[in-house]
């Protein structure tokens, strides 16, 4: 039976001559492997560059359980990219994000909450016209809300400690290393104030976006088995820098 349904693209491998399998997380079904036959073909009614990171789309599927390969029937843009093209700040925001999508979400299972923001997110990054030097920071934070280990503020005067193992802000140091003091924590707090539309009210000099950065990636790696090392992160901190 044909279903219709959104999706984000994350990934694409090429298979065989002229197909490729593409990893697309919907919102209907989760995340999916689908085979698109003939796409790399001279004579392909469907433009391979529909599969692009993070493309939206609008699909129909013939969705079959327990396969793990998808049919698609049809295919086209949900929301055409405008900025994030040609703008080197976004393009780079563009490919972190998928890399961070890729390596957290894994389940099959849909969530059609964690799917709306993200769509909502990505159109949002596309349209905006306002600074957003600091917009892949606020999108973590808000990220592992979805993901079960959104950071957590218990009521006290003086929690100057992040435990990234307990995911809390604490009053005492933690007798492991795997904490965030000092202006890193006084910044992640800051952080969970934030929004995409006042990003750009965040004073944060290069040295501590660059710091805080590593402490949310370290901060996924302890809460996601298996998360690994960010390949995009130096090319990010170059374009930013």
């Amino acid at each position: 039976m044909l279903q219709t349904t959104r999706g984000i693209v994350f990934k694409y491998i090429n298979y065989s001559e002229t197909s490729i399998i593409a990893k697309i997380y919907t919102e209907e079904f989760g995340l999916l492997s689908f085979i698109i036959k003939g796409v790399r073909g001279k004579r392909s009614k469907t433009r391979l560059a529909l599969f692009q990171p993070l493309t939206l789309l609008d699909i129909e599927v013939g969705f079959r359980e327990n396969k793990n390969l998808q049919y698609l029937k049809e295919v086209k843009v949900a929301h055409a990219y405008t900025t994030l093209p040609v703008d080197t700040i976004k393009r780079t925001f563009l490919f972190f994000i998928d890399e961070l999508l890729y390596r957290s979400i894994r389940e099959e299972m849909p969530n059609k909450l964690l799917f709306n923001w993200l769509f909502d997110s990505l159109t949002w990054l596309d349209l905006t016209t306002m600074e957003i030097t600091n917009f892949h920071l606020v999108f973590m934070v808000q990220f592992s809300r979805f993901l079960g280990f959104y950071p957590k503020k218990n009521v006290g005067e003086h929690l100057q400690v992040f435990d990234l193992r307990e995911g809390q802000f604490t009053d005492h140091i933690p007798q492991h290393p795997d904490y965030a003091g000092g202006m890193q924590a006084e910044l992640l707090d800051l952080l969970l104030e934030t929004s995409f539309e006042k990003n750009n009210e965040l004073e944060i000099s290069y040295s501590e976006r660059r710091n805080l950065l590593d402490v949310l990636i370290t901060y996924f790696q302890l809460h996601l088995p298996g998360f690994g090392e960010m390949k995009s992160v130096e090319i990010l901190h170059e374009v930013l820098g």
